[in-house]
């Protein structure tokens, strides 16, 4: 019986001749950030460990609570800066450095292809658009990662999605996403692996990847992953990162694996409904549903392709009065690039309100919080009840061309309708 691409990876890095139910795996990185990172900074101490396992792959990124919304937010951060000092982590990134961890670690080039990493956060997940089986633990998980170098883990059946077929205008990685959760369910793929592949995959960009890999967890996943290919390869080329691979490894088709096709051609774009990612409808379904936010940003789709065909929507047009239209870039490199582009002057002579490189209103953290009653289009990845603020709040998720042609109208509305 053959191996999956996340079995080998995982068998690689436990040093065994053959891959058992349970593995204890040497991990090539670790991560948390200002709301996880901290608890397992005061885990780790209150052991009396006094040594790291390695303090050049171990990053605390600042994401969550930035530009500090509160006293207790902007202590967290010290305390990740202080730990940061004691252990020589150099990895230790306050807000005018990063941006969204997800997107930040990709993009500085801190995890690679073939990397087994680790990070408190759920969405850690994301980080397998780029061939990386990347698992999201708990805080404890991460002191003891922190310490030692390993972590336990039950190795995890896959799923293999293939989707089949052409893409409609508008249609992206998010809208296949949400469409497969919602074929699937938000249990659909309890603690099992999420392969995408096939001729539509083949296609897409890094960031429409990462979007797909980003909302595995959304169907219960513990991971999600894409092969690496040549797409891959030049996205590490194109921003200046060099690597060395001693063997390109790719899953088996003799793998034991559950196969689910999807024929992509008749999609158009997908909008979540209140309250779960899996309660999803066609866009053209929803024309009647009002707003009052929009959001674009997260570590779902607040890269800069996303900020590029939601300034092609909102150019020359302006936001609906009624609306609050909050753009966030995921990271201080794609602000800057968006800056250069132009694309930021477009959201605030659209009427956008642009903020610091952060998760923002995503979590209910701070830059966006919604009152009663009102209800947001976000191009985040959670829409469960508080979510973004008040228990009687509504949130939609949408992609970014999606959510840029709803702040013109005032309510959920496809792209084509403002284009």
């Amino acid at each position: 019986m053959g191996l999956t691409l996340v079995e080998k990876i995982l068998l690689k890095a436990s040093g065994q001749k053959e891959l058992s139910s349970f593995v204890y795996p040497k991990v090539d990185f670790c991560f948390g950030n200002d709301i996880t990172a901290p608890l397992a900074v005061k885990e780790f101490l209150s052991y009396g460990f006094n040594s790291v396992f390695n303090p050049n792959r171990i990053a605390f990124i600042c994401d969550h609570f930035l530009p500090a919304r509160d006293y207790k937010a902007a202590n967290n951060v010290k305390t990740l800066k202080d730990f940061a000092n004691r252990f020589n982590i150099k990895n230790f990134f306050d807000i005018e450095k990063c941006g969204i961890e997800h997107i930040f670690l990709i993009e500085k080039g801190l995890v690679k292809p073939y990397n087994l990493v680790v990070g408190a956060d759920s969405h850690t997940c994301t980080l397998g658009a780029i061939g990386t089986v990347a698992f999201g633990v708990g805080s404890t998980d991460l002191a003891a990662t922190i310490k030692e170098g390993r972590c336990w883990f039950k190795v995890p059946e896959t799923i293999r999605f293939i989707y089949k077929g052409r893409l409609k205008k508008w249609v992206g990685g998010k809208d296949l996403i949400l469409y497969t959760i919602s074929k699937i369910g938000v249990d659909g793929a309890l603690y099992k692996v999420m392969e995408f592949c096939g001729e539509v995959i083949s296609k897409l960009n890094i960031d429409e990847r990462l979007a797909m890999t980003n909302m595995a967890v959304e169907a219960g996943a513990k991971t999600g992953i894409i092969e690496p290919d040549e797409i891959t390869y030049k996205y590490f080329k194109d921003l200046n990162i060099k690597f060395k691979i001693n063997q390109k490894l790719h899953s088996d088709k003799d793998a034991k694996v559950e196969v689910i096709e999807i024929d992509t051609s008749k999609l158009e774009p997908q909008v979540a409904c209140p309250h779960l990612p899996s309660n999803v409808k066609q866009v053209s379904e929803l024309s009647d549903i009002k707003i009052n936010q929009v959001f674009i940003g997260s570590c779902t789709n607040g890269k800069l392709s996303d900020l590029r065909v939601a300034a092609f929507i909102l150019k020359g047009k302006r936001v609906k009065k009624s609306v609050r239209l909050i753009v966030i870039p995921a990271t201080v490199n794609i602000y800057k690039q968006a800056i250069k582009e132009g694309l930021i002057r477009i959201f605030l002579e659209a009427g956008a309100i642009v903020c610091a490189p952060s998760c923002g209103p995503c979590l209910g953290g701070h830059s966006g919080i919604l009152a009663d009653g009102e209800v947001a289009l976000s191009t985040s990845n959670r829409n469960f009840i508080a979510r973004m603020g008040s228990p009687k709040s509504f949130v939609y998720l949408s992609n970014a061309a999606v959510a840029a042609a709803s702040a013109i109208k005032g309510k959920i509305t496809h792209p084509e309708r403002v284009i």
